[in-house]
Order: structure tokens, then sequence, then C-alpha cells
């Protein structure tokens, strides 16, 4: 029987479409680099909205049970943020998802799982401290959200109701609570963040808690010096996401495989215009400690755009 661990992996991706919502530009006419996995502090401008559209795909198929279990998600959130003043800004994002699990039982190699609109996710970003100089800018902002219970949380197939983790949405209204910090200057970016979410109980299953610290630097690969009339830029990106899970509960019983940490290093690059930002990154898990049988991943791709308006 399916174990409830294969949920951390969704988790992620739960989160990180969150943190897709943070990732801003500055500046009333120009996009600017920023971190691919996590939410920067720059500021969006203030009237100014901006899209961002990505596909991520997530596979994992490393199981130490007897199931041989394999999970591919697909995940194309849409997001819209929206400059309210110069220190406050607004976001929501509604995901479309895709998910598929093989499992092995009696034999028989079976296939279960459900695609649509998922769990949406509204919040808030005040920046609290700001620094301008010459070359460079720092900024901390703290935010909050609560993800909605937008998706289809009791979805079934001809072998019943579908394991929780593979449902579209949890059916439980969370609150999300962190804080970013950006120092970026003409050639390089340095960005932090850590972020919270307080899962709730939905269906008798409760997800686990899940904190997350997360590091990023952007380095201008060309050109190699600034001049006048340069059009775009490439950026090389490498970041860190140290990710950890609490046990999910059904019916009040703690999961024991499931919830655990993981740690992954994201190498990327960026193609950065005046108004279109295109990226690409890759997750790999360098270290995952996870409670019991719980699934650990082979990596996460993500891909997509930015256009601020």
């Amino acid at each position: 029987m399916y174990r409830s661990k294969g949920c951390d992996v969704l988790l992620k991706i739960s989160m990180t479409a969150l943190v897709w919502v943070m990732l801003l530009a500055s500046g009333v006419s120009r996009s600017q680099a920023g971190p691919i996995t996590f939410s920067s502090a720059l500021p969006v401008a203030t009237g100014e909205f901006i899209l961002r559209e990505q596909v991520v795909v997530l596979r994992s198929t490393d199981d130490p049970g007897p199931e041989d279990r394999d999970l591919r998600v697909l995940a194309v959130p849409s997001v819209l943020a929206y400059g309210v003043t110069r220190d406050l800004a607004l976001f929501g994002i509604v995901p479309y998802l895709d998910k598929t699990r093989l499992t092995t039982e009696g034999g028989q190699r079976r296939r279960r799982g459900d695609s649509g609109l998922g769990d949406a996710i509204v919040l808030g970003r005040y920046t609290i401290y700001s620094r301008d100089r010459l070359g460079e800018t720092r900024r901390l902002a703290p935010f909050v959200g609560l993800k909605l219970p937008t998706g289809e949380d009791n979805a079934t197939d001809s072998f019943g109701r579908l394991d929780q983790p593979l449902q579209l949405g949890s059916g439980s209204w969370d609150p999300i609570v962190g804080t970013s910090f950006s120092w970026q200057t003409f050639d390089w970016e340095f960005d932090s963040a850590v972020q919270y979410r307080f899962n709730n109980t939905a269906n008798n299953f409760e997800f686990g808690d899940q904190a997350r610290l997360d590091l990023s630097f952007q380095y201008r690969l060309w050109p190699r010096e600034l001049g006048t009339g340069v059009p775009a830029f490439f950026y090389g990106v490498l970041e860190s996401n140290l990710i950890s899970a609490g046990k999910n509960e059904e019916g009040g019983i703690s999961k024991p495989d499931s919830g655990g940490t993981t740690w992954f290093l994201a190498p990327g690059l960026q193609y950065v215009t005046r108004r279109v930002v295109l990226e690409v990154i890759v997750q790999i898990p360098a270290v995952q400690d996870l409670n019991g049988l719980a699934l650990k991943n082979d990596y996460i791709v993500s891909t997509g755009f930015r256009v601020n308006f």
C-alpha cells in the first residue's frame, strides 16, 4: 500500500510555487535578475504589474520500499504581482498541476494521478528596511500569506479515492510567514530568505509543517563591462534550498514514513532584458535525510519567463 511519505515532494512543489510569487523586478521600467527558486526582497514598482509563468518538472524514483514508486509532477504556476506603494506589494498565484504516481502492487504496475487547477495562494510583502547607494541597493521585507483550498481534494479513480498527496488540493487553509533580504549591485546580487508554512487538517489528514532557508547568488557573465546601449544581460545563478518538513498525520496518528530534511543545490542561467527575464534552473538533491521509507527526489527542473508592465 502507498505510504503518505510521498507527499513531501509534492509539498516542495507547492512551496516552490509559493516562492515564485516573490521573484520581483525593481525600478519602473527595467527587469532585474533575482533568485529563481525563492523570494527576493526587491520591490515591485508602484502601480506596476509583474506576470510570471513557469514550467516545473519534478521526478522522484529513489524508493527504498518494495513498491518501486515513480512519482512525476508537472506544475505550471501563473503569478501576478502588483506594487501598491513603494514598500507594499500584493501577489496571487494559481497553479496547474499534473500528478502521476506508478507503483507495483500484487506484481502489477498501477498508475494513479490527477490533473487540473491546484490550491491558490495570496500574500502581501512589506519593505521595512531599505538602503540605496550609488551602484547598490539593500532591502529587508517580511511577508505573510495564505494558501486557499481551491484545488480538488476528493478526486477518485477506478481504484477508489486518491491518496491525499495525489489530490490537486489539500482542502486546508494554511498560513505562511517569512522574510527576505536582497543585496544588489551592478555586477552581482545576493538574496536570502526564511519561510514557514503552518499546514492544517482537512479530510482527516494534515501535512507536516514546512520550514525553509534559501540562499542565491547571481553574477553577470555578459557583458563583462557595462556600457551605454547594452540591451540585455546574461547571469549565472547558484542557489541553495534547505527544506525541513514535519511528519504527516492521518486520523491524528503520525505517519512514520513522511517528513525529513532535504538540501538542494541549484545551478541556473538568466537572460535579462528591459522588460522580460528568461530563466532556467535545476535543483539537485545534495542531502536527503528523510524519515522511514520516504520517497526521495531525483531532480526538479524549472524554466520560464517573467515580464513587468
